[in-house]
């Protein structure tokens, strides 16, 4: 980052609305107006409200939350709602899955407050009032409400000044009262409210939806000038792209991250794992190694990730016993090798149908899935030389590092008629291919035709 990080605060209509800790160290409070806060902190920058950048923030925050839950609901403008009953066995209790969901928050840089009840109101007012707890069940969920002040916030200023009036300080003393009356008193949609928080009313809320195609935008809090400080950033939109995944049951075969520069200036970078893979920190891993060898242009202001490239995820069955992870992997390491030293210098080799053995294999992109092709009948060498070569002849045999002995019948080679005569093409072969050994004790695998012998393969 540029700089050191001035206290910063939002404002709404002259009044602060937030502030992060330096402006709170400062002495910065919600509710202060703006002279009083930029007295109590000179150097306060300020920001006002910007209501669509907190609805997008809380859209990638559901899809985020897609790896706990597909049950998920928002209450705008800060608000979350996870169904969590249905997946408690998948996280071996409420307590883990709080945990990760709070670990997972805090990594990307929020503080959420937090509480877990039987209905979504009791659960937002016991967040919104700061009694973080587990309170699964109706008793001593219905306890801890009751303890609420009875002047909820999202609830009109008239309601609180007339509940202040006739002496009710907490949710408990309104649930004491007659419904009837407290109806004619501070009408219906707040009883109502009441009822569905202490669960006596339904309380359908309409389900987040996943979107179809996974874009979202950062806005960076400032300047970024070196290519490895755009990790963590990458990684809370990384975050969102495995929940978004999981939420629509799909791998992604590729993402782009597009860099958006000071000046207008835009540079991307495509994120190919070895494999369709939904793993965060196996999509992060790859990120840090594009990024740690990334020299920036200009200055980058926003970050933009798109996953332009999925498959469907296909079903699979948990193993009984649990495995532990044997390291980083083969695909871990090829994806690795791609980010260093580039996708066009790593592949992954396929066998195609054809007798010619310069034909026989084709370089491919790694973890793409190729035809089986049925294994020739011969011995066939781990390493064929670029193009064959001549040897030269001694007392009626081939020599390569002294004369060759031949092991075994040859195999003929006949195929090839259809190129013949195209340029770069094998075209039509006629030969017979023996394995050999020399002085030296290496195995080899030659051939002879019309032309003399030529060494083509090495076994080993």
């Amino acid at each position: 980052m540029s700089g050191t990080p001035a206290p910063v605060a939002i404002v709404a209509r002259g009044r602060i609305l937030a502030a992060d800790l330096a402006a709170l160290a400062a002495g910065v409070r919600a509710g202060q107006r703006l002279s009083t806060a930029l007295g109590l902190a000179p150097g306060l920058s300020v920001r006002e409200r910007d209501l669509p950048r907190e609805a997008a923030a809380l859209e990638t925050l559901a899809c985020w939350a897609g790896r706990f839950t597909p049950q998920i609901s928002l209450a705008p403008p800060a608000t979350l709602l996870l169904e969590i009953g249905g997946c408690l066995r998948l996280f071996a209790g409420a307590e883990a899955l709080v945990a990760a969901a709070l670990a997972g928050s805090r990594a990307q840089g929020y503080t959420p407050a937090w509480a877990v009840a039987p209905t979504p109101l009791a659960a937002t007012w016991l967040a919104w009032g700061g009694l973080a707890a587990l309170r699964a069940d109706e008793a001593t969920c219905a306890a801890a409400l009751a303890t609420l002040p009875c002047t909820v916030p999202a609830w009109p200023a008239e309601v609180g000044q007339r509940l202040t009036a006739f002496g009710a300080a907490t949710l408990g003393d309104l649930r004491r009262l007659p419904a009837a009356g407290l109806r004619r008193r501070i009408g219906s949609p707040a009883v109502d409210e009441l009822l569905r928080a202490w669960g006596e009313l339904p309380d359908p809320r309409p389900a987040f939806v996943f979107p179809e195609h996974f874009v979202r935008r950062l806005e960076l809090p400032a300047r970024v000038e070196e290519a490895p400080a755009l990790a963590f950033a990458g990684r809370r939109l990384l975050a969102a792209l495995a929940g978004w995944l999981d939420g629509r049951q799909r791998l992604a075969r590729r993402c782009r991250l597009d860099l958006f520069h000071d000046g207008g200036g835009l540079s991307t970078l495509e994120l190919r794992p070895a494999e369709p893979s939904a793993d965060e920190g196996r999509l992060h891993r790859l990120l840090r190694e594009r990024l740690d060898r990334l020299h920036l242009s200009a200055p980058v202001e926003a970050l933009a990730l798109e996953a332009d490239d999925w498959i469907p995820r296909p079903g699979e069955s948990a193993s009984l016993f649990e495995r532990p992870p044997d390291g980083e992997g083969v695909l871990a390491c090829l994806e690795r090798l791609q980010a260093r030293l580039g996708d066009e210098a790593v592949h992954s080799l396929a066998a195609v149908p054809d007798y010619r053995p310069e034909c026989a294999g084709r370089e491919r992109p790694p973890g793409e899935a190729s035809r089986p092709v049925a294994p020739p009948a011969g011995a066939r060498p781990l390493w064929l030389l670029p193009r064959p070569e001549r040897l030269r002849e001694g007392a009626g045999r081939p020599c390569w590092h002294g004369p060759l002995t031949l092991k075994g019948r040859p195999e003929r080679l006949e195929s090839g008629w259809w190129d013949g005569g195209e340029p770069a093409a094998a075209g039509d072969v006629r030969r017979d291919y023996f394995v050999a050994r020399n002085p030296r004790g290496q195995w080899l695998w030659v051939y002879r035709d019309r032309e003399g012998w030529f060494l083509q393969g090495v076994f080993g």
